[in-house]
């Protein structure tokens, strides 16, 4: 049995180079063009060929975003962009507008069509309708719940891939019309401004929300696994590299661990804690056994606390003085007991009893986020190695 497929989202290079090397099979990148996430750096075409390269060394694979909700004005251009993103060695693009599926198919046999989210895809005739016009996977709406997605794949033997962490969107699977209505700028053209985690005023004197809960599908991977889903999506281009490493690697492990019959209860929990831990929102497993109701919203009394456990990017080692040299995040002191977190998945205990900075001079505290810091280590790691607080 093949071993399902783990997709993470890369707003840019770095972000893309993370995520694989943290261990994701594949991701998901934004062009400078016909995205969905105009405000993430996206990717130049001389980017683009970079991460294939990246990935494709690593025997992984990179797939394009190209699912806006396209007008007139887009059809002199997106074929010209498609031949040249093909160029640059993408696997796949994931694709809204059913004009462009034939086209890449006919032109390029070799990349494969998904269809996105956007397209709402929730009954196994419409994925039936999508793979005879040559889509090779359909990513199913978030709405669509586990029995749901068991009888698809059952009826229609197309490649299914789901979401299973991040933010999701009040509208459905993402076809927002607040944003355009309330802000003028549209969702459905990459411009969403989150109208729905907006704070209203209302007449009971509090404040209002549309806002959900973040999906967190980590007790559900089994079940996954067992009814056939091709591929486990995580959400969020725009996420910070600690966000990815953390959530990349803990699915990493879920994924591995029940393959391989070695994921325990406690190291489950700690797995868990860590997915909830990392962004500020509470998470909910929405619509997988039932359908979503007021426990996967905020509506009102929401609470965000900001997660100060990111302490620090590893960017090299200082041989000579036999340190790890980081760039600081949040602030820690002497004393302190922390873990570093490698991307090859070591992780050691230590306890800070020295800090320098970048000239040796030692320090009692870290309290300057960005400040090149430096911690006396017997060994040099992975690139990408990361520091967090321990959590009790």
């Amino acid at each position: 049995m093949d071993k399902l497929e783990l997709l993470a989202p890369a707003g840019d290079l770095e972000r893309l180079k993370v995520n694989l090397l943290y261990g994701a099979d594949s991701v998901y990148i934004g062009g400078e063009k016909f995205s969905l996430r105009a405000n993430a750096t996206n990717f130049t075409l001389d980017e683009i060929k970079e991460g294939c390269s990246f990935a494709h060394k690593l025997g992984k694979k990179v797939f394009l975003t190209l699912n806006i909700v396209f007008h007139n004005e887009d059809m002199e251009e997106v074929f010209n962009y498609i031949d040249e993103v093909v160029l640059c060695g993408i696997d796949a693009f994931i694709v809204s507008d059913a004009f462009i599926i034939s086209y890449i198919k006919e032109k390029y046999p070799q990349v494969e069509v998904h269809l996105s989210t956007q397209n709402s895809t929730t009954n196994y005739e419409t994925v039936k309708y999508f793979k005879d016009e040559g889509v090779d996977r359909v990513v199913l709406a978030r709405e669509v719940g586990e029995k749901d997605i068991a009888e698809i794949i059952k009826k229609t033997g197309v490649d299914i891939e789901v979401f299973i962490h991040g933010a999701m969107c009040t509208c459905y699977s993402g076809r927002c019309a607040l944003s355009n209505y309330v802000t003028n700028r549209d969702a459905n053209r990459g411009g969403c401004s989150q109208v729905c985690r907006f704070a209203f005023a209302c007449c009971e004197e509090k404040d209002f929300t549309l806002a959900t809960k973040d999906l967190n599908m980590a007790r559900y991977i089994k079940n996954l696994i067992d009814i056939g889903v091709k591929s486990l999506k995580i959400e969020g281009r725009m996420r910070s590299l600690y966000y990815l490493a953390t959530v990349i690697g803990s699915y990493r492990r879920i994924i591995d661990g029940i393959y391989d019959g070695t994921l325990t209860k406690e190291e489950f929990s700690i797995l868990e804690e860590r997915l909830n831990k990392v962004a500020n929102r509470e998470t909910s497993s929405h619509y997988f056994l039932k359908e979503a109701d007021w426990t996967d919203q905020y509506y009102s009394g929401r609470v965000e606390i900001s997660n100060q456990d990111y302490l620090g990017l590893i960017t090299g080692y200082d041989k000579e003085n036999g340190c790890l040299i980081l760039i600081e995040r949040n602030y820690f002191k002497i004393g302190d007991d922390v873990e570093i977190f490698t991307p090859t998945g070591e992780v050691y205990k230590y306890k800070v009893y020295m800090i320098y900075d970048e000239d040796m001079n030692e320090l009692e505290v870290a309290r300057h986020p960005e400040q090149v810091l430096k911690l006396k280590f017997p060994e040099e790691l992975a690139k990408y190695s990361m520091i967090r607080r321990i959590n009790s």
